[in-house]
């Protein structure tokens, strides 16, 4: 079975954690630990080539990322790929395409400007944005899980009847999954998901971090993917062991790191 037909199959049924890595090595630990599907971290990315998050990394360098990470372990591999790098549907479209020839099997599209002044695409923007990414997924000739993301409710643009609104135009125009980062509650979560009839994903982050595999199943998500909490769980353990050994000149946040014989065998 294909890695693509594999990221497909996972969908149909149950509820999956999928891990975002932000290098190489990551990739391989989560692989080691039995994650069965990867996706990449626009923030995780970013933070490692000293970028800050939301626009900064170019559709060159996202793509050239999504390549390491597919090419790191055997898993399928959903992108995150922003905007698609560009306000039209052609610029979705291309990017999908580019996407599939580096080997994803899956990509999320967001309906997010980057811009502060007007953060969301207005509706029928989106929705035409959508409907050209999915049919560049399905001229790819395989299986390629297109995801459309309604992101207003978490930067603040719009509230969770809009983001329904936007998911059901979304699932019309062919999306394969929805997301809609950070609803107001698991509630509005499980409202969501018995709104439309496709996969939902749900991002475990802020106070979502609360609720366990199995309440995400229970209000109907299929996926549940981690953003950039875990390289930021990771970064946390930096800022608090360097403000020790620079401020106060001790190294005990580092008592508790992981053996290198341990890494060595799952990197292996």
């Amino acid at each position: 079975m294909s890695r693509h037909q594999k990221f497909s199959d996972l969908h149909q049924a149950g509820c999956f954690v999928m891990p975002n890595p932000w290098d190489i090595g990551s990739a391989k630990l989560m692989a080691a630990k039995g994650a069965v599907a990867l996706a990449t971290s626009s923030a995780g990315h970013a933070f490692t080539i000293g970028k800050p998050d939301m626009g900064y990394v170019t559709r060159d360098e996202a793509l050239l990322h999504a390549a390491e990470i597919v090419a790191a372990t055997p898993l399928p591999v959903n992108g995150d790929l922003e905007n698609g790098y560009g306000d039209s549907p052609e610029a979705v479209a291309e990017t999908i395409y580019l996407a599939g020839e580096v080997g994803l099997s899956g990509a999320s599209i967001e309906d997010t400007t980057m811009r502060n002044d007007d953060p969301s695409y207005g509706f029928e923007l989106a929705v035409a944005r959508v409907a050209a990414g999915t049919k560049a997924a399905r001229d790819l000739g395989r299986p390629f899980m297109f995801t459309a993301r309604a992101d207003g409710v978490m930067i603040g643009a719009y509230d969770m009847e809009e983001a329904i609104r936007r998911a059901q135009a979304f699932v019309a125009a062919g999306a394969d999954v929805i997301y809609v980062p950070i609803p107001p509650s698991m509630a509005d979560m499980a409202r969501l998901c018995a709104a439309i009839n496709k996969p939902v994903n749900g991002l475990a982050a802020g106070p979502f971090l609360q609720h366990t595999t199995a309440e995400f199943a229970a209000a109907g998500v299929r996926r549940i993917s981690l953003g950039s909490a875990i390289a930021r769980a990771t970064h946390r353990v930096m800022d608090d062991a360097l403000a020790a050994m620079l401020g106060d000149g001790h190294f005990t946040p580092l008592q508790h790191s992981i053996s290198g014989d341990k890494i060595d065998k799952m990197l292996g």
